[in-house]
């Protein structure tokens, strides 16, 4: 299996990320190569770990580790500082030190709590990354970006902690719900509206089947891998404006997830809905041809998105989570725009008049 290598050349930091099927139980061998250390924690939520927990600690020990496991509840709420200081007591109380790494076996929550723990204990570990869904196998996983929420945020406590290995089994992906594999969807819809407008135009040719098939999903989330590492490398701290394009339909999208206490929408769906803003704000002021907007709204209703919010849904706690966003430095938002599918950048011109508008027509 050809690694794909994400290197990130500012710092001089490489790390591979390994894409197939039926690799989970290799992941050991796979460790092994990259990682010669003896000690970790897998850490997991409850619903994973009940599915691939036995087969990831099995794998391992098959090569010489000795893995300690930790399980967390699922879901949002478990992303807080004190989630993280109980998993760090638990990885002391275990013995595991400053040459023990960490595994995080779960979605993109696993992810974000995962990475931050390596990122804090002993001032940093080593970070292995299973991610057991579609979204954090072409998003979350890579580029380093790691935390826990805050009481009026999300990921506003956090570090970049780049992973030293990622492995992605789409056999994973076989018994996901349609509504979670659906939401991965909206990551890689992101991507091809801001960098790939050939992926665009193959994810409007698909059928509603293609996605699921093993090697069209092989292929899917390398690419989308392969983008996002590109950015990433550009701008590994988001200092310059590039890695900010990443961020394209998040500003309204984590509002929407604030504003329904991380409950009513999944992290996906509040993106699409995020889409949907971003697009009506880059026709109107960035220039986005009305006839690709159309073309991106069909393309999320294809994939079971949704496009509109529900009418007793409460916009004013949209507007009122805006400002608590990361996207916004100076009181001012930091609002990616999409000149052409294919094309983003940061728009200083998009005031929080025009997002109330916009959100007022979802």
């Amino acid at each position: 299996m050809e690694p794909i290598l994400v290197d990130i050349s500012g710092p001089g930091y490489r790390y591979p990320a390994l894409v197939g099927a039926n690799v989970l139980d290799q992941l050991g061998e796979y460790t092994r190569k990259y990682l010669p250390r003896e000690r970790c924690g897998i850490i997991s939520d409850r619903n994973v770990a009940r599915s691939f927990a036995d087969r990831v600690k099995k794998s391992l020990m098959s090569a010489g580790f000795h893995p300690t496991l930790i399980v967390i509840p699922a879901g949002e709420k478990s992303k807080t500082l004190e989630r993280a200081g109980a998993i760090c007591d638990r990885m002391i109380a275990a013995g595991l030190d400053r040459q023990s790494f960490v595994v995080g076996l779960g979605g993109g929550v696993i992810g974000d709590i995962s990475g931050f723990v390596a990122a804090i204990y002993h001032r940093g570990i080593p970070h292995v990354q299973i991610p057991t869904t579609l979204l954090a196998m072409v998003d979350s996983s890579i580029g380093g970006k790691t935390g826990v929420n805050a009481r009026d945020g999300k990921n506003l406590i956090g570090a970049v902690h780049h992973p030293a290995l990622v492995i992605d089994d789409v056999d994973v992906l076989k018994t996901m719900p349609r509504r979670e594999f659906n939401q991965g969807l909206a990551e890689i819809i992101k991507h091809a509206i801001i960098a790939d407008k050939k992926m665009f135009d193959t994810l409007q040719n698909w059928k509603a089947s293609s996605p699921r098939r093993p090697l069209a999903l092989q292929q899917l989330i390398r690419r989308n891998i392969e983008i996002k590492s590109k950015i990433v490398a550009k701008d590994e701290r988001d200092r310059t404006g590039e890695r900010a394009i990443l961020n394209f339909g998040h500003t309204v999208g984590h509002a929407i997830e604030r504003a329904g206490d991380y409950r009513k929408f999944l992290h996906g769906e509040a993106l699409s809905l995020g889409i949907v803003a971003a697009c009506a704000i880059s026709t109107k002021k960035a220039g986005l041809p009305a006839d690709q907007q159309d073309g991106i709204l069909d393309l999320l209703r294809r994939s079971n998105l949704p496009t509109r919010l529900p009418k007793n849904f409460p916009r004013q706690k949209i507007l009122d989570a805006l400002p608590h966003d990361k996207k916004f430095e100076g009181g001012k938002v930091r609002f990616v725009v999409a000149r052409r599918i294919g094309s983003a950048d940061l728009a200083k011109y998009v005031t929080l008049d025009d997002i109330r508008e916009v959100v007022d027509e979802l």
